[in-house]
């Protein structure tokens, strides 16, 4: 019943955290062109300005992630939490209080130095969090609840969104993201990450040597979680099930950025979209994605096995990257939407993979290092899709063909599901004390 208490209210702390970063989406690209070029729908600024914000915040997230996740480990799922909740708030107050040039360039400072710490921190806890309080036989349908919730969060922001105006959304934003820092901090219970020692599942003797110094009076102990090349590659190395789970969240991740980096910008181009359509269409997939989520995926997790599920969700992402590619009217982009409710099973199903190839104490630890290989991806993709989508989107674009960076996305989506197929389901190792990344028979 704590456990259940504890996820209940995890649940709510994500859904108020991603309702409040997500809702300003659909916003975002208006205030970007109106103060970078007014009056215009294709700004070359502004794509390499959003490209150099991924690159960027790929980096800090790249050394960022792994550390939260081992940190996590040792002080603690909440403790973690608290520090990007927080300073999610301050880009979102700069653009409630003005959206005018200057202070544009002021959230754009602060939010790329902010979400070098914040961009994924949540979720990846969070992950861990459920991970640390559901059995792994249930887990690929909580990871699809959590995300699902998110998918939810997704659609109220974008129906909120739909109906207030620019400066109202910001401010909603910013409102509901200090609510959710005082909900989690007042009744988040922690996550016990050493639960599994008092159920008998890991004798105390047998726990690492980071979890035994937890309450260790060093001050410096937290320097010894800082994440190095060796540990990085002993984790890949720890099974080939894990590499190949890698492989496939940094080509799906580079397919992922380089669409959701350009697709805004391409479709302004192409059809003039505002941020009502905008929203439209980010309900359009956030409903799809709940539905599949909260519905769909805890049905077919059991019967079909994770593994498929993560072929299927990888394979009709292809496709709608490629109709998005190809759109020749303004009504497809809501029909390849619509392909999210297969295509949100990619996700869930690659964690929960992830969870099980490494032990109980080390959640945090796997859920960051997969978290960090996203965020490598992260600075890949804007270098690589920034530039092709400026160049297709202006007027010396080398032959006509507006959607050719959507479609190179796909073809590295497609990368992801090729691997996505050679992953086997292995032992689950998850009930065995893992140190190190060095398996050890229980």
């Amino acid at each position: 019943m704590e456990k259940m208490l504890g996820l209940s209210h995890l649940f709510m702390t994500f859904f108020l955290h991603s309702f409040a970063a997500l809702m300003v989406i659909p916003a975002i690209t208006d205030v970007t062109m109106s103060a970078l070029c007014p009056g215009q729908d294709e700004c070359s600024l502004a794509i390499y300005l959003t490209g150099i914000q991924h690159a960027v915040t790929g980096l800090g997230t790249l050394i960022m992630m792994p550390l939260v996740g081992n940190l996590s480990d040792i002080y603690g799922r909440k403790t973690m939490l608290i520090i990007p909740m927080i300073l999610t708030i301050i880009p979102l107050v700069i653009l409630a209080y003005s959206r005018t040039k200057n202070f544009f360039y002021a959230y754009y400072v602060l939010k790329t130095l902010t979400a070098m710490i914040c961009e994924g921190s949540v979720h990846c806890l969070s992950l861990a969090y459920v991970a640390d309080n559901v059995p792994e036989n249930r887990r690929a349908s909580a990871f699809g609840i959590l995300s699902g919730i998110g998918s939810c969060a997704f659609v109220c922001g974008n129906l909120s969104t739909r109906f207030l105006s620019t400066s109202s959304t910001f401010q909603v934003a910013a409102s509901v993201a200090v609510i959710a820092a005082v909900y989690m901090k007042i009744l988040l219970p922690e996550s016990l990450i050493d639960d599994a020692v008092s159920t008998g599942k890991i004798p105390k003797e047998e726990m690492s040597v980071s979890l035994l110094d937890k309450k260790s009076p060093n001050k410096f102990q937290i320097f010894k979680t800082l994440p190095s090349l060796s540990d990085a590659i002993s984790l890949l190395r720890s099974s080939l099930t894990f590499s190949q789970a890698a492989i496939v969240a940094f080509f799906l991740t580079v397919a992922d950025v380089g669409l959701y980096g350009s697709l805004m910008y391409y479709l302004k181009a192409r059809f003039h979209f505002n941020k009502d359509q905008f929203a439209d269409l980010m309900v359009i997939h956030g409903v799809a994605g709940t539905i599949s989520q909260l519905l769909l995926m805890p049905m077919l997790t059991p019967i079909v096995g994770e593994e498929k599920l993560l072929s299927t969700g990888l394979l009709f992402c292809c496709a709608h990257m490629f109709l998005y590619s190809i759109a020749w009217s303004s009504w497809v982009p809501y029909v390849a939407a619509m392909s999210s409710i297969l295509i949100v099973f990619a996700s869930p199903c690659l964690r929960s993979i992830v969870s099980k190839q490494v032990g109980p104490n080390e959640q945090g630890k796997a859920q960051g290092g997969i978290s960090g290989i996203c965020s490598f991806a992260n600075i890949v993709s804007p270098l690589a899709f920034s530039p092709l989508t400026a160049l297709f989107l202006s007027d010396s674009a080398p032959f006509q063909f507006p959607g050719f960076s959507l479609m190179c996305a796909g073809f590295v989506a497609m990368i992801a599901f090729i691997q996505s197929v050679m992953i086997r389901a292995g032992p689950s190792i998850s009930n065995y004390k893992v140190s190190n990344c060095n398996y050890v028979e229980p």
